[in-house]
């Protein structure tokens, strides 16, 4: 059956094989999330940006504690705190994110090739992860940041493609248990490698620089991780979408074996590449109107306007705490190196087990009722980390209980925003890539919002306290908004 055959020809709706199949991609793509985003790489960030370290006495304690003394990173003339660089250079990611998918959604719905833009955002992501590995001090941190934001551009990229593959491949009623099965295969295959590379840094590297080695390993293999296993995703997902008639006669800008034919029957290489330039700015300019015209509809339906609402002030939040968290922990407690990886893996597990409770719970008190919750438990979380002091000694066993409540609600409000979002759309569109592509820019906007004003508190307080302390608020804002989704009777077993 060819590929590009119209979705309700191919008998792919709830299909096993293909739910599996996209299910498994989490498991290939969230050691980015993890080992990336939140474990080894901020660390060793951290560790390469650290001149030394210093100690202080605390008069109210008694005690001395360790304080690292950072590397300034000069930009323009102006010196700036290593941590608000790395979070300006994940809003720069975001930014890129969000110019770049409204085009690639609209080119993949117009072309019908929506599994190879998710390939190629896949090879970006896996192989930036590996280009990490030629960061190796300051003398070049600013090409660390660069393969920091070219895997960031993959990863989420990606998930623009991904994502809107779930309404295409499951009806509603099975749309909460694939989302939140996806995650638990992402939690698990991200902490399956974590180990692995744990293992090689703290148990076979005998010092510090050979520590250092096996980290940059640990980013060959977190790229390797996430190439190889997504073939099995490429292999059984289908191609989803119907190639249009109109179209140039060989888009060469898309596939550069055409650039060496002739092309002598379209009027020569020069004439075909004209036509696809003037392809592409057509694409271009149709899909930001798209974007608009689908936010537009969006927004007319009570329910998704304030579920999108909602969904962007807490997605503020809960994004960029998830970004920076580890980068606070190393920062602002100082925790040392191991425990704080140990940390992050109880959270991934925590995480497994919230989106399995969370998707569980929603089939007794409703989508509605689990977001809310679940925000609740985010602003706490928020609240208690700007109490946590350094000077405290039990302040490693309070940032452990902060860690507590976002692992739980982690994995369970990511995958309850996917599957609700996802009920909530207008079943067997043919437009599922475009409305995903609004659902991903309005939490990329969420992002570039909240990693730029993490960043600048950062740089203005020298601390991440008030960062986190400002975030509290979307998540307030947040909860009252989702509060206004109105409930579907109990006759109807698709509830939120």
């Amino acid at each position: 059956m060819p590929e590009n055959e119209p979705l309700q020809n191919q008998n792919i709706k709830n299909n096993p094989k293909i739910m599996k199949a996209w299910a498994l991609y989490d498991w290939a793509n969230s050691v980015y999330s993890l080992v990336i985003t939140s474990t080894i790489f901020p660390i060793y960030y951290s560790i390469l940006t650290t001149a030394s370290e210093k100690t202080e006495y605390v008069k109210e304690t008694g005690q001395w504690i360790t304080v690292p003394v950072r590397h300034l990173i000069t930009i323009f003339g102006k010196e700036y705190q290593p941590d608000a660089i790395y979070g300006y250079s994940l809003t720069i990611s975001f930014l890129i994110v969000v110019l770049l998918s409204p085009f690639l959604s609209s080119l993949a719905d117009t072309i019908g090739n929506k599994k190879s833009f998710l390939q190629f955002f896949c090879y970006l992501g896996a192989t930036s992860c590996m280009g990490l590995a030629m960061f190796t001090g300051m003398q070049n941190v600013f090409l660390g940041l660069l393969f920091s934001i070219t895997a960031s551009v993959g990863f989420w990229g990606s998930l623009v493609f991904y994502n809107s593959f779930l309404p295409d491949i499951a009806t509603p009623d099975k749309q909460d248990a694939l989302s939140a099965k996806g995650y638990v295969y992402g939690y698990l295959g991200s902490v399956v490698l974590v180990i692995i590379c744990l293992v090689l840094i703290q148990v076979f590297a005998k010092d510090a620089e050979q520590a250092k080695m096996y980290t940059r390993i640990s980013f060959l293999l977190t790229g390797a991780w996430w190439f190889g296993f997504s073939q099995y995703t490429f292999k059984h997902l289908p191609q989803f979408g119907n190639i249009k008639e109109q179209l140039p006669k060989d888009l060469v800008l898309l596939n550069y074996k055409n650039i060496f034919e002739k092309h002598d029957e379209s009027g020569g290489i020069f004439e075909v590449l004209k036509d696809n330039i003037k392809f592409y700015i057509d694409v271009a300019k149709q899909s930001f109107k798209e974007l608009f015209k689908v936010g537009n509809t969006l927004f007319k339906d009570h329910n998704l306007k304030f579920f999108l609402s909602s969904f962007f002030f807490y997605s503020v939040g809960m994004q960029t705490i998830f970004l920076m968290a580890t980068l606070f922990g190393k920062s602002e407690i100082n925790l040392e190196q191991d425990r704080l990886i140990l940390t992050l893996l109880v959270i991934q597990i925590e995480a497994i087990i919230g989106a399995v409770l969370f998707s569980k719970l929603s089939r007794r008190i409703g989508n509605k009722n689990v977001i809310s919750i679940a925000i609740i438990l985010w602003i706490v979380a928020c609240l208690s980390a700007y109490f946590l002091n350094k000077e405290n000694p039990n302040v490693e066993y309070q940032f452990y209980a902060v860690a507590a409540i976002i692992g739980l609600v982690m994995g369970g409000l990511q995958a309850m925003s996917r599957s609700t979002y996802s009920k909530l759309l207008p079943e067997n569109s043919m437009d599922n890539t475009t409305y995903f592509s609004f659902y991903d820019v309005l939490e990329k906007i969420a992002i570039i919002i909240g990693t730029f004003i993490f960043a600048t508190m950062i740089d203005k307080y020298h601390n991440m306290r008030f960062s986190a302390l400002s975030m509290s608020a979307f998540f307030l804002v947040g909860l009252i908004l989702i509060r206004f989704l109105k409930l579907k009777t109990d006759k109807q077993k698709n509830s939120i």
